[in-house]
């Protein structure tokens, strides 16, 4: 009989970390019977009776975690008596709380997503970056938006808040204005309305609004890559980045912050993508402007090949498979 494998997803929406997990679990059937034990996650999903029929029994049994309420629930079970190998990921580049530091250390193996997580967690660590589903994300030709009326569409993707960087992305797309035939497409859960209002007040500062489109959170992300021409991530923070991944498996041409997250390595500076330091208007602005007039080239195919070569969900999986069948 197959070992059991277990992750857990516990949280009201579907975020990066929901699709990081669906990214990978289709990977592990050939070797594992695979499980998705929660709600908001496409997989097999168990029930809590068929958990702990799992978790008690004497069969092999490996239990991956993202959150803190989830590592808590499976320590419980550990309490009572389960025996079962307990993987954990730290997602947040934030540095951990107490309470996070200490359901970490009770993990059997801790995993994060890039070097500054893995130095900064002073736990010991295993560093695997998320991959992408290459054959979903994938360019594709004459997608339209409804609502754009511009040709041409540059595309922010993710939550919508400070840390994210729009109040310099939009401060620097005032060059639009020049540019008619170009939309900026803002795609995200809005944190605060507050914010919202602060953006929108800046596109009416530079004449822009227009120009510039606010779209909900939306599962069907992929049609927005696959319009957009360029997708810029401003951000100042990220634990991974996999908007910055996903657009370049679509092809887009990505502009995005160096160093912070996973960005300077899945970019190299004007061969696969662009780079720019955080809250630099001025650098952002004068790269987006040469994108659009042509004077630098868009970088989609070299950016797809990166994607494809090296962080692939496939390519994930492979290193998730031997921390899993470590124990």
């Amino acid at each position: 009989m197959k070992p059991f494998l277990i992750h857990t997803h516990f949280h009201k929406r579907k975020t990066g970390v929901t699709r990081s997990i669906e990214n990978v679990l289709p990977f592990f059937s050939d070797e594992f019977e695979t499980y998705v034990y929660g709600y908001n996650v496409d997989g097999v999903k168990i029930n809590t009776p068929k958990l702990k029929k799992i978790l008690f029994s004497n069969q092999k049994v490996t239990v991956h975690c993202h959150r803190n309420n989830e590592i808590l629930r499976m320590l419980w079970y550990r309490f009572l008596g389960a025996n079962f190998l307990l993987i954990a990921t730290r997602h947040s580049e934030t540095m951990p709380s107490r309470l996070t530091k200490f359901l970490l250390k009770k993990a059997d193996k801790v995993i994060t997503l890039i070097n500054s997580v893995s130095s900064n967690l002073k736990i010991k660590n295993t560093v695997i970056g998320h991959g992408i589903k290459i054959n979903e994300f994938e360019p594709k030709k004459n997608v339209i938006l409804n609502d754009i009326k511009q040709e041409n569409i540059i595309l922010n993707a993710g939550r919508v808040r400070k840390a994210k960087g729009q109040l310099t992305l939009l401060e620097a797309a005032k060059t639009l204005k020049n540019h008619d035939n170009w939309a900026l497409v803002i795609v995200g859960q809005v944190d605060k309305p507050e914010f919202l209002s602060e953006l929108k007040s800046i596109t009416k500062k530079h004449n822009i609004e227009n120009q510039v489109y606010f779209v909900d959170e939306t599962r069907d992300i992929i049609s927005y890559y696959q319009a957009a021409k360029i997708v810029i991530a401003p951000s100042f923070s990220e634990g991974f980045s996999l908007v910055t991944a996903e657009a370049m498996a679509c092809e887009c041409s990505v502009i995005a912050t160096k160093n912070v997250g996973v960005h300077s390595d899945l970019i190299t500076h004007k061969k696969n993508g662009y780079l720019f330091e955080a809250g630099n208007v001025e650098e952002l602005k004068t790269i987006l402007s040469k994108n659009i007039t042509g004077e630098f080239p868009l970088l989609g195919q070299a950016a797809r090949e990166e994607i494809v070569n090296n962080w692939s969900a496939k390519k994930e999986a492979k290193k998730l498979m031997k921390i899993y069948q470590s124990n």
